[in-house]
């Protein structure tokens, strides 16, 4: 089966039952994505497939075959750190860095989903094209990916830094 994986194509045989997760993990060894609750309630395994954000234990790798997988190490390098990454250092939103490249991932896909004017819950105009992300609509948006170190605040804080630079 044939991968598109932060850039790079990846021929691979596998057990057809593999979540995207174990493929990214155990058979391509990109150990960025976590493996938190195996259940989809934490959001540690988050993805991006075509740049939506996806619960990578929840998913089975052969539905993604020829998709645009991006995982934390393709969003930037140690020498050149994407500017979530920078924001979650500037604003300690990684203690202990577990739930960190889901964290980060789902930031990216977040990012994408309000400038496509997709709502949430909290969204007051359903019909709006440009959604404000104020701190209620972060923490909304944000509220599939657990922290369970006390760096939420931090992690809001960056994402926060961020958007609101590219909004500008």
């Amino acid at each position: 089966m044939r991968f598109s994986i932060n850039g790079a194509d990846h021929e691979i045989d596998f057990d057809i039952r593999t979540s995207l997760l174990d493929l990214l993990r155990e058979h391509l060894q990109l150990t960025g994505t976590k493996k938190g609750c195996d259940q989809g309630a934490c959001g540690a395994c988050t993805v991006l497939v075509d740049g939506e954000r996806i619960n990578a234990c929840l998913a089975l790798a052969v539905q993604y075959q020829g998709r645009a997988i991006t995982t934390i190490e393709g969003l930037g390098t140690p020498g050149h750190l994407h500017a979530l990454q920078a924001a979650f250092v500037e604003h300690d939103g990684f203690q202990c860095g577990y739930c960190t490249p889901g964290q980060i991932c789902s930031a990216v896909g977040m990012a994408a989903e309000a400038r496509r004017g997709v709502p949430s819950v909290v969204t007051a105009d359903l019909a709006a094209t440009q959604i404000a992300l104020d701190h209620d609509e972060l923490r909304e948006r944000m509220s599939g990916n657990l922290c369970r170190c006390g760096a939420h605040n931090g992690i809001i804080d960056a994402v926060r830094q961020v958007l609101a630079k590219e909004a500008a």
